[in-house]
């Protein structure tokens, strides 16, 4: 399931143009999050790409309340490396891909890397329990209604999910996944942006 190429030179109207043509045709409604039991989800185009750093731009601002009722503002976290990801416990994929990304943030977080989750369209007790199942340590904020995905309307596909963002140490988009990764794919355009100079 490794991406067949990494495009290198990518602005992020190629990306939203990507993101636009990779919607797929099993999309849901942003209405009211699915109840638990329900496996409905969208699926991405797929898309793994990379953005040199001098065609990368800002990421919007973030800003929330997590799972466990903390605020939270992603501008806090300026000066690290941040993977954004985009998930909901009645996802399938992103029941698979929760292991790794936990494996991920544990392996990395010594080297400045933080993990957020959006936790969109879904049922906060549902996501609590799926955090406890696969023991998820980085917060989610919390996203009923999709409002925050939206913010990233031309960089994410509102509707895939799960997706994945890597957020540089100057808080600029330098990587997306509109797919579940593995822990191997997420270190192939994770561990770059990791060694890039601060």
């Amino acid at each position: 399931m490794s991406p067949s190429r990494y495009p290198r030179a990518l602005g992020l109207a190629a990306l939203g143009v990507a993101a636009a043509l990779g919607l797929s045709a099993c999309a849901q409604d942003a209405g009211p999050a699915p109840r638990g039991g329900d496996t409905r989800y969208v699926a991405g185009s797929g898309v793994v790409e990379s953005v040199p750093a001098a065609e990368r731009k800002p990421v919007p601002r973030l800003t929330g309340t997590t799972l466990d009722g903390e605020p939270f503002d992603l501008a806090d976290y300026r000066g690290k490396v941040v993977v954004l990801n985009v998930w909901a416990s009645w996802c399938p994929p992103c029941r698979a891909e929760a292991p790794y990304l936990e494996r991920v943030y544990q392996e990395t977080r010594s080297k400045g890397v933080e993990f957020v989750g959006i936790d969109t369209r879904d049922q906060k007790a549902s996501a609590q329990a799926f955090e406890r199942s696969f023991k998820i340590s980085y917060p989610s904020v919390v996203d009923p209604y999709g409002e925050l995905v939206l913010k990233f309307n031309g960089v994410l596909t509102p509707q895939a999910i799960p997706s994945t963002l890597v957020i540089d140490r100057q808080g600029r988009i330098a990587a997306r996944a509109l797919r579940a990764l593995t822990d191997t794919e997420l270190r192939k355009i994770l561990d770059p942006v990791v060694a890039e100079t601060p």
